[in-house]
This record gives C-alpha cells, structure tokens and sequence, in this order.
C-alpha cells in the first residue's frame, strides 16, 4: 500500500515541503476515541496523541485532528506517534453539535463523495435526505443516495418510493440495494473509485456498518438488528473509521445520526433548494421570508403544485435553524470581544495606578 492508495496527492506533499514538515512522516486519521487517534500510513498504523503545542494553540475544536485528516508525525516508541501538524483540509462535513449552541461537530474531512444511506422499510423520510444533502451541498462533497433494505418492500412499493425522492432531489445520484440479497451491491462497487474517499451518513439501522463489511468483502464492522420494541436503529458503531477497499476506493463508516442540526449551511440550502431559490427571484419583496408576505412567488408556486409542500417546509424549518446557529454565533463573539476590551480596560487602569 502507498500514501497515494490512502488519498495523498502533490498538493499535500507541496504543503509539506512548503511548511517544512518533510522531516517528518505523513499519515492518515483513521479513528479517533476521544482525543487519542489511530493513524496509518504506506507501512502500518500507530496509536498517536496530538502534540502538547499543539493541542495549547488550539482555538477550537476543530483545530485538532479528526477522521481523514492528513498529519505530520514522529516516532517516540514502538507503534506510538506525535501528531505535530494537521494539513488544511479539502473539505469538511460538519453538522450543529448537539446540545451545544453555537458550536459545530466534525464528522469527517477530506471527503470526495457521501452515500446517504436511508432505510426503505421503516422510518423513510426525504426530509432527512433533504438534510444530509443540505450538509453535503454546504462541504462541497458530492452526494449519493442509497436506499437500502429493498427486499423488504415489493417492486411497486420500491417504484414508489424512488419516484418520490426523484421528484424531490434531482440530479442527484441513487442506487436501490439490498445487504441482505446483495442486490445492487456489484453496481456500487463498480462507481467507487480508486484513491477517492467516500462517507457513509444516516440514522442507526438503515445498514451502513453491513454495507462496509459488503464493500470490504470481508465482516469488519460490527452490526445489529433493528430494536424490535422501538423499532429505532441501535448504534452499533461508535467511533468513525476509515477502511481501505480492495478496488482502492476509501471509506468512512459513521455512528448513526437521529440529529442532523444545520450550521453554517452557506450556499447548501441553495443548492439543495434550487427550485425553491429560482422561484424566489419572482418574489415581490427582496428579503421576502416565503412565509406570510403578499406578492411571495414560493408561496404561489407551492399552492400550484410546483414546488412540493413537504419540501418547502423543510426548507423553511433548515433556513430558521441556520438564522438561529447564525445569530448564536453573533452573540458569542460579541461576547468575546466585549469581554476582551473589559480585560483591556482592566489591565490598563491598574497599570496607571502603579
């Protein structure tokens, strides 16, 4: 195996030369258990821990290493590492932390492509697709959408189904399988390419972790079934994980996901809502919100049954939490900065009295 086979390029080791880093190794984040990583490179993996200096400059949470990051390391014992720098990253897929306002969760970076996983056979809900594509669209990752557990459901009812994510999500690309009979798995495969990595995003129980193992060809992840009393997923996966897959293509498993929060979802909902954002242009009112205002070309195109009901709902529930995220991110760095000139002040009154 090669740093390439892992997703390295000549724009990183341009950067590693630049930043001159190049007397250190280069490795890939493949897991991470509270701060304490596993990271592989062309010969093996370490267990490795962020360097003290590091971990002290760090301004936020993102500022340490996570799942797909490329880093800087060294070798201090048998099979253990110093991380000392992590590379910019390509892209980052990030949602609202939960229970934590204003703050934001990475949950992989340097991605090329997500599958958006979704279960036909329980809680289907093109809302949710409608988020994860939101999340995607926003990190500049290339969607695809799987919908899983087909043999559970009859050929009219699977018709069904992908006509109604169709309708509502276009040009997006969408695969039907079946873990179970491993229908649709070959033709997955087959569009997974060489030295590009993919993450896998949805709820606990639509069947990512067996998916894995199905691509890995191998049982690596393990699975469960859905709960029968709640018939909610379980999660089974607790950490992310990188894997490589024998046609070179490189995939992330994640834990299952019920709060999908928006963030900074810049240029996302535009892209996910483009029919929404095309029939704007017609509205009356420039910072028309689409919900009361006389003369609104969304609401006219919703009541003639141009733009489905459900998904301008969603959209107008996604737009209100990004206003929210937004505003607390405001608030808090006005905080900040109030805090900061009242220590200023401080230390400069006492400074004269002495």
């Amino acid at each position: 195996m090669t740093l390439e086979d892992l997703g390295y390029n000549l724009e990183l080791e341009n950067y590693r030369k630049n930043q001159n880093l190049d007397s250190f190794g280069v490795a890939r984040v493949i897991s991470e258990h509270k701060e304490r990583y596993l990271v592989k490179n062309a010969e093996k993996e370490y267990d490795a821990e962020i360097l003290g200096n590091l971990r002290y400059t760090a301004q936020s949470r993102s500022d340490f290493a996570a799942v797909g990051d490329w880093v800087a390391i060294s070798e201090y014992d048998e099979n253990k590492v110093l991380i000392h720098a992590v590379f910019p990253r390509k892209t980052i897929i990030e949602r609202h932390a939960v229970g934590k306002q204003g703050e934001k969760q990475i949950i992989a970076t340097n991605i090329d492509f997500a599958f958006i996983v979704q279960a036909v056979d329980r809680d289907f809900n093109i809302n949710r697709i409608e988020r994860y594509l939101t999340i995607c669209n926003t990190s500049k990752v290339k969607p695809i959408i799987i919908l899983n557990k087909i043999d559970l459901v009859n050929e009219a009812e699977l018709t069904s189904l992908i006509g109604s994510v169709q309708e509502r999500i276009m040009k997006v690309p969408l695969f039907a399988i079946s873990n179970e009979s491993q229908k649709g798995i070959e033709q997955l495969q087959e569009m997974i390419e060489k030295g590009k990595t993919y993450c896998l995003l949805g709820s606990s129980g639509v069947g990512k972790s067996t998916l894995l193992n199905n691509l890995l060809g191998k049982h690596w992840m393990r699975t469960n079934a859905i709960s029968e009393s709640s018939n909610r997923g379980r999660h089974v996966t607790s950490h992310r994980e990188l894997q490589v897959l024998e046609n070179g293509g490189i995939l992330i498993d994640n834990p299952g996901m019920r709060e999908v929060g928006i963030a900074d979802a810049t240029g996302g909902l535009e892209m996910t809502f483009a029919t929404i954002v095309e029939q704007s242009k017609g509205c009356k009112f420039k910072d028309c919100t689409h919900t009361t205002e006389t003369g609104c070309a969304v609401i006219a195109a919703v009541e003639r049954g141009e733009i489905d009901k459900s998904s301008y709902e969603n959209y107008l529930k996604m737009e209100r939490e990004k206003e929210h995220f937004e505003s607390t991110i405001a608030e808090k760095r006005k905080k900040d900065k109030d805090f900061g000139k009242m220590v200023k002040s401080y230390k400069k009154d006492n400074y004269k009295k002495y």
